[in-house]
């Protein structure tokens, strides 16, 4: 059996109590760095193929068109893929939070979606793999594409595996229309080694 199929229920809490930590940790870097209260979801953990995770993206996309930035991260035989996507975000309030005084245009809007996404990805992935003892590689972010539908911009063709563990949470900023789903996706082929860890924690 597929150890993306085998995850118990204690391990699925380890791992949601874990990434909890380091997405808060990450929320506060936001916070501090852009002057604003930010409101988290509880993350969501569950075993999806890209189908799933296309369907569960159009759940919670709102708006007509949306933004997406998406870095893998490799460690230790662990492999994966963060995914930042804005939903319903005003780039006037992103760029008056980041004091980005410049005209707001498309690679203006672009490098406002770069440099949230590294304060996001950065503090997450690396609160993560302090708790697991777990050094994290990064690969230089990819814009998936500005104000796109959402079948556009997740092409499930396009996905490099058949069932991947997938971390999801959402960011709001309270008072501005800025508002972000990351994902953490972990593919079948790495998942039992972040599993091994857990059982160590655990015990």
């Amino acid at each position: 059996m597929s150890a993306i199929l085998a995850i118990r229920e204690e391990q699925r809490d380890c791992l949601q109590e874990l990434t909890n930590v380091a997405m808060g940790q990450a929320g506060d870097r936001l916070a501090r760095l852009l002057d604003t209260f930010v409101i988290l979801s509880i993350p969501h953990i569950a075993v999806m193929s890209p189908s799933d995770i296309a369907m569960t993206l159009q759940s919670i996309d709102t708006a007509r068109s949306i933004s997406g930035v998406c870095q893998g991260f490799i460690g230790g035989g662990i492999a994966g893929e963060a995914i930042l996507l804005f939903n319903d975000t005003s780039f006037q309030d992103l760029a008056k939070l980041m004091k980005y005084d410049d005209e707001l245009d498309q690679q203006a809007e672009r490098e406002l979606l770069m440099d949230t996404t590294n304060v996001l990805f950065g503090a997450c992935l690396r609160g993560l793999g302090e708790q697991i003892d777990q050094g994290f590689s990064f690969a230089s972010p990819m814009l998936l594409g500005q104000h796109q539908d959402i079948n556009e911009l997740f092409n499930i063709k396009n996905a490099r595996w058949e069932n991947a563990l997938v971390t999801e949470i959402n960011y709001q900023l309270e008072g501005y229309s800025v508002n972000c789903d990351l994902l953490i996706v972990i593919a079948d082929e790495s998942v039992d080694l972040l599993l091994k860890k857990l059982d160590f924690m655990l015990d």
